[in-house]
């Protein structure tokens, strides 16, 4: 067993398995259309971290549970319950979000398999990854605008890279949901299949990079962070502080409780 399975064995929101050098990492609350609550990300982080350390893990899948990859943060807990940012009289000094660095920081190739609603941090999520392979069934969106936010630093220090700096301000100025073939058009993901292949052909792909040596891919996966990519942690840094600043607006919570009461926002720019 490896230090992977051994380290995730009590989770819940998120599962870990490991098959032939290949770590499989599923978000698990799929009636809450895999949203991400604390817990979540707690256990999300740990998943990274812990196939990242795993000798025995040489490529890693993140997935969603049917129906979605990822709906982004769950909205009651996160962004409108007692714990949320908007909620702190005094915030701690801002800090890159734990998940997403443990996942920029992982040693291993990482394949996106997006198999529904890849939205917010959804989205995020899904530039983490190396590699992002899309059911037909998959969206994707930047939504954080309608809720008066900024993205996480994926948004920032990932999706310029991949669709082009124009395109990407396209998405996060407009919030806009895209299919799975705009997706492929723009070069979000490198491949569309059939809902009932996805897995096996993100299995498929890890496969194929698992079967090479294990120190040269993960010294590819550094040269390209290296030439690709700003810091992600001077970036996250700075995405989490305006968050925090966005958090206290009226427009947030306009955006937060029209979201929760189902019918459009007033945004009035306060």
């Amino acid at each position: 067993m490896g230090q992977l399975v051994e380290r995730t064995a009590d989770f819940d929101c998120v599962l870990c398995a490991l098959e032939a050098h290949v770590a499989t990492i599923t978000l698990n609350r799929p009636e809450r259309r895999n949203a991400l609550n604390y817990r979540a990300y707690d256990q999300l982080e740990a998943a990274f971290r812990a196939a990242s350390a795993d000798p025995q893990v040489r490529a890693v899948i993140v997935t969603g549970a049917d129906p979605a990859f990822c709906s982004g943060d769950d909205v009651a807990e996160i962004m409108a319950g007692p714990k949320s940012f908007s909620a702190q009289k005094a915030p701690a000094e801002p800090k890159p979000t734990p998940a997403a660095m443990a996942a920029l920081e992982c040693g291993k190739p990482v394949i996106a398999a997006v198999n529904g609603a890849a939205v917010g941090w959804g989205m995020e999520l899904a530039l983490f990854a190396d590699i992002r392979i899309a059911s037909e069934k998959a969206r994707f969106a930047e939504l954080f605008v309608k809720r008066g936010l900024v993205c996480d630093v994926g948004g920032f220090y990932r999706l310029p890279a991949v669709v082009g700096p124009a395109k990407a301000a396209e998405l996060l100025f407009s919030g806009e949901i895209i299919d799975a073939a705009e997706a492929l058009r723009i070069g979000l993901v490198s491949e569309v299949t059939g809902h009932g292949d996805l897995m096996a052909r993100a299995s498929a792909l890890a496969g194929r990079i698992a079967a090479n040596p294990p120190l040269a891919v993960q010294r590819l996966k550094e040269g390209l962070n290296r030439t690709a990519h700003g810091d992600p942690r001077e970036i996250g840094t700075w995405a989490i502080a305006a968050i925090r600043e966005l958090m206290r607006t009226d427009d947030h919570k306009e955006g937060v409780a029209s979201f929760l009461e189902k019918r459009e926002p007033v945004f009035r720019g306060r």
